[in-house]
């Protein structure tokens, strides 16, 4: 399956975040949201964007989200718009953890930018640090055999044929990534042995990271 890039059928930004982002301090004024002078100094600074070109994508953000956040509920027509015919409620949930970063229930601006930017644009090691944070459920900072069967069985049914030509079963293809992953054999997966796994091209780790990576790049960019 072609990956569809849920975010580039919404509003079509592209910027970035740093893990620990402390909470948006965007305001409101006369019932609309407002993006700060600090906002857009934080992205500005982080990005290669102007102030005023932050202002320009805040206010195409608005459009579509009114609110000044994507809720739970926007999130997930977005997703079920691009994966028509898959049950998508567990993807939907992880990828809405990687954006959530302050954990308050929906994505605002800056969490929707940085995070968008750092999987479109970002260094491999920074995508590969986002992406743990999806295999890392309780976020304790490793990931158990039960995690990485969990994040298999989700993404098992966006796997292709290309992806998995041996047709091995979600249980099968969870126990090779945690073999790959799981270096000292202590049955916990650290993020840097997550990292080092994807970088060294492990077939498995490899796979599975592509297959957060195509939610968020078109086909036509990652390709090119």
């Amino acid at each position: 399956m072609n990956g569809c890039n849920i975010f580039y059928c919404s509003v079509k930004i592209e910027f970035i975040h740093q893990m620990g982002i402390k909470k948006s301090t965007m305001g409101c004024s006369s019932g609309k949201p407002v993006l700060t002078e600090y906002d857009k100094d934080y992205i500005a600074n982080q990005t290669s964007a102007t102030r005023d070109q932050v202002s320009a994508r805040y206010e195409e953000f608005l459009k579509a989200h009114p609110s000044g956040c994507i809720t739970k509920d926007e999130f997930s027509s977005m997703i079920r718009t691009c994966y028509p015919g898959i049950e998508t409620d567990s993807l939907e949930r992880h990828i809405f953890r990687m954006y959530d970063t302050n954990l308050d229930g929906c994505i605002d601006f800056k969490e929707f930018m940085v995070l968008l930017y750092i999987m479109s644009a970002g260094t491999p090691e920074q995508n590969l640090e986002q992406i743990f944070r999806i295999f890392d459920i309780d976020g304790d900072g490793t990931i158990t055999w039960k995690e990485m069967r969990k994040i298999v069985t989700d993404l098992f049914q966006l796997m292709s044929n290309e992806d998995n030509p041996a047709r091995a079963s979600n249980e099968a293809i969870a126990s090779m990534a945690f073999d790959e992953m799981d270096a000292d054999s202590d049955g916990n997966i650290t993020k840097e042995e997550f990292i080092k796994a994807c970088l060294n091209h492990q077939t498995i780790s490899t796979m599975l990271a592509m297959k957060i990576i195509d939610v968020f790049v078109p086909d036509d960019e990652r390709h090119k």
